[in-house]
Parts: structure tokens; sequence; C-alpha cells
């Protein structure tokens, strides 16, 4: 090895370390990371740049009003706390789709009782048509970040949302990658499967170039649009789909005519598919009963122009990773 090569090795290690002392010790190994695909989560201003950001303003069709805007971010807040009840602490990384731009985020975590868990933002503008994007907050006690970078799904005549790639580093000194999908719909019948072969070709690739890089903790997370016998990750570096499981036949996270189907799921590499379980979070206040099809299904914050002032037509889910006993 050179000087120079050793010199780097060095300033490399010094780095990590100065990271790792930076990030207090909490005692607590444990990791929860919770998906939610937020459904339209426009801000309310009308930025000329199309028919959604148009619709979703206090001017436009939906009449989309700071007022509303904020009561969607104070639900979304509960919700995140509510979980805590249940699974011992907040998410330390709150993964999203559907969410216009960095504005709405800050809201939530700057106008909620977010505010004081120290979440930060990771969100790229992508090229889908209707304006909405991936990002991710992550609690900055508790995760450094390292990197992050769009990934682009690639198909000819296809626009549609990256996917997110970030890498972190843990209080314990692990590195773990997170890729957040929002994978292209069935809406509008016909062949659309090529859109999501794409897209799932485009998370192949990412996990193989992680894993050559030397990561070995790779999630990835988002709604798939889906079901997980259909949703593969089998690169060269395979991910085990914890949605595939017997437990969840008949539930879902989103209800469609009456019937439950899980399209929003995690995907963990094998080395932490033995310590993980995800559940879907289904919390009263965000269900409404279905008069057409008996049941319950989630609470939108609009059906078709009539406001509902709900949040979302998903769960979320989340991700709970135990650290070694």
């Amino acid at each position: 090895m050179t000087f120079l090569g050793a010199m780097k090795k060095c300033l490399t290690i010094l780095a990590l370390s100065l990271y790792l002392a930076c990030l207090p010790a909490s005692g607590d190994d444990t990791l929860r990371i919770m998906f939610w695909n937020l459904e339209n989560f426009f801000d309310n201003r009308d930025g000329g740049k199309g028919d959604s950001d148009r619709e979703f303003s206090a001017s436009g069709a939906r009449h989309w009003t700071r007022r509303r805007m904020l009561a969607k971010c104070s639900y979304i807040c509960k919700a995140v706390l509510l979980t805590s009840d249940e699974y011992g602490d907040v998410p330390d990384i709150f993964a999203v789709a559907e969410v216009e731009n960095a504005y709405v985020l800050r809201c939530l975590i700057e106008e909620t009782s977010l505010r004081k868990y120290g979440y930060r933002i990771v969100h790229y503008d992508s090229p889908d048509p209707r304006g909405i994007d991936v990002a991710l907050l992550y609690r900055s006690s508790r995760l450094r970040l390292l990197s992050s970078r769009p990934v682009k799904v690639e198909a000819p005549g296809l626009k549609t949302r990256d996917i997110l790639s970030a890498s972190f580093l843990t209080a314990e000194g692990d590195s773990l990658a997170l890729l957040v999908n929002h994978h292209p719909s069935k809406y509008g019948g016909g062949d659309t499967d090529w859109r999501r072969d794409a897209a799932l070709a485009a998370l192949e690739a990412v996990t193989d170039s992680l894993s050559r890089c030397g990561y070995r903790s790779v999630i990835a997370t988002g709604d798939f649009n889906d079901t997980p016998g259909n949703v593969r990750c089998a690169g060269a570096f395979p991910l085990v789909n914890l949605g595939d499981d017997p437990g969840f036949r008949g539930r879902g996270t989103i209800r469609y005519d009456g019937i439950w189907e899980l399209i929003d799921m995690f995907l963990v590499s094998p080395s932490l598919a033995g310590n993980s379980r995800m559940s879907i979070v289904s919390i009263p206040f965000l269900m409404t009963w279905d008069n057409v099809h008996t049941g319950y299904k989630p609470l939108r914050t609009y059906s078709g122009p009539r406001y509902l002032g709900g949040v979302s037509d998903h769960c979320p889910v989340l991700l709970v990773i135990h650290g070694p006993e």
C-alpha cells in the first residue's frame, strides 16, 4: 500500500470514529422503520407543475387549504406517536410515498409534536408526471446519514418515481442501506407489468451495487403496487420478502372493492431476516366503515372531490429489527 493509500484509509477510519462519537448511546439497539403511502400529500400552493399541483391548491378543485394540509400533518403525527405505545418508541426512519416536496415534510416535522424527535429529511424531486415523490425522515440522534441518491427507473416511454437510496451508520457502528420504492400502478388496464418489471430491475441493480460496496444489511420498502408473490428482488444479492408470509393471508394495506391487498411491504437481506418482524399498522382513527363492501377500510383525505379528512387509502407498515441478544 502506498503512503497516500495508507493516509486515505486512516482518514476513513478516523471519520467513522468521529461519526460514532457523535451518536449518543441510547441503550436500545432495536431499529424501527415505518413506511406509509401518504396519498396525494401536496402543499396548498399552485406551483405551476401540472394538473395535480393545481388541483391540490387553495384555489383548486379540491380546495386544499393550508388548514387542511396542517390537519393532515397532525393526523400523520398522531399515528406515528401511537406506534410508540406498541413498539416501544417512534420510528427511527419514517419512509413515505406520494409527497409533493420537502416543504410538506418540513411542515410535518416542524409544526407537529414530531419536532422534538430530531427528524431530518432526505428527498429528491423525481420525474413522476403527477409531481409526487418518495422520501424519508430519520432521527439524527439514532442514525448518521452517510450518503443518499435517487435511482432512476428506466424504460422506453416510462416516467415514474425514482427509488431513494440512503445509507446510514447506527450508534452500534453498523452500516445500513435503505431503498424506498413506489412502483408504477396497474391503473389504466391492459399490460402494465412491464412498468413494475422495470422498477424491480432497477431495485435489483442498486441492491447488487450495494452488495459489491460491502453492504450486508439492506432493506427495501415501499408501495410496490403488487402482492408479495410478485415482488421479488432476486439478483446477485437476493432479498427476503417479509410480506410473503402465511400470517398476512387475508390481510393487507389497501382495500379495493372489498378485498384487502398487501402491496406495501419490506424486503430485507438474509442477515436481517431472522431478527426482523413486519407489522401492518391498523389504528382505529385511520379507518372508516365501508357501506358498499361491508367492513372497515382506510379513511382517505378525499373521495373524489369530497373532503373526508383522513390521511390515506393505505395503512402503514412497520419493521422492527432486534439487535443480537
